[in-house]
């Protein structure tokens, strides 16, 4: 019942975040365009890119959260790892346009921008809803240990800033206008808070990247190992703890070891200590999914 009441909550954040981009994207193209606003046109992009990482998280949520089976015995929680690396990938697509076209701007070519009412507007209204997501994508992502949607609540948690970049940016046209002696100045202010948003997305891309390969590659969580034998070992009837091996899989974690017990207990007593072993693992890694392996060492002192 638990496991059902924790699917639906992930869904669900995941499904808000879906709306959310699908709000924010179609509000930032017609205002961008509206007011020639390369920062907001830069967000509405960013903010597209949202959208389709968000349906893609939504979609990861649901297939990781699929028992396992014949054919992916290990259960389907590596296609939250797979789903980080593609919004890392989208991530970084949009920050080559986005400097791209800054950099146009800078060099090339000038565009108007009106800094309206409605450019503040709709950057604000980002940001209120960008904090709000956020913030219930990152609690259901340490409820229920999904990196799926702590990689979308990472994303779009740098979205806030992005937009006060781009929010900096408006306030420099408007105050080009009031003064002229550094017009030239300030009127580039809406191209170089665009390039500011793609130094923000690269920097975040890479972060999420990495943590996105170090999962794919089997990266054991660090010091979790030692701390695992360490601990093991403490156990009465366990001489020795070896061959620890941890890996990740989306939102589960899976535990091996080899310990050294008394090769003259019975089978029952054996058994009754190894799960004695897997309840103090799980103490260290909840809700891990924990295999121990016998072998007949020394008898007890």
């Amino acid at each position: 019942m638990n496991s059902h009441i924790g699917e639906r909550e992930k869904r669900w954040a995941a499904l808000s975040s879906v709306l959310a981009a699908i709000a924010l994207t179609t509000l930032k193209i017609i205002v961008g365009l509206m007011t020639n606003s390369l920062g907001i046109l830069s967000e509405a992009a960013h903010s597209g890119l949202d959208l389709i990482a968000a349906v893609v998280t939504l979609f990861a949520v649901r297939v990781s959260d699929r028992p396992a089976d014949k054919e992916h015995t290990y259960g389907h929680g590596k296609v939250e790892n797979l789903s980080a690396l593609f919004e890392t990938l989208l991530l970084l697509a949009t920050c080559a346009w986005i400097v791209y076209e800054g950099v146009e701007r800078l060099i090339r070519k000038h565009a108007a921008v009106d800094a309206s009412f409605w450019a503040f507007a709709v950057i604000g209204l980002s940001i209120v809803i960008d904090f709000s997501r956020s913030r219930v994508l990152f609690r259901t992502a340490r409820k229920y240990n999904s990196q799926a949607l702590e990689a979308d609540a990472l994303h779009f948690s740098t979205d806030i800033w992005s937009s006060a970049v781009v929010l900096l940016g408006l306030v420099g046209v408007r105050l080009a206008a009031v003064l002229p002696a550094h017009r030239g100045l300030l009127e580039k202010a809406d191209s170089v808070a665009a390039l500011a948003v793609a130094a923000i997305v690269v920097f975040v891309s890479l972060r999420l990247g990495g943590r996105t390969i170090r999962g794919l590659i089997d990266t054991a969580p660090a010091g979790l190992r030692e701390r695992i034998k360490e601990r093991v070992e403490r156990l009465p009837g366990v001489s020795d703890c070896h061959n620890v091996r941890v890996r990740t899989s989306g939102p589960y974690l899976f535990v091996d070891v080899h310990v050294l017990l008394d090769g003259a207990q019975t089978l029952h007593a054996a058994h009754a200590l190894t799960e004695v072993i897997e309840e103090t693992i799980q103490q260290l890694a909840p809700n891990a999914d924990v295999t121990v392996h016998p072998e007949p060492g020394p008898p007890a002192a």
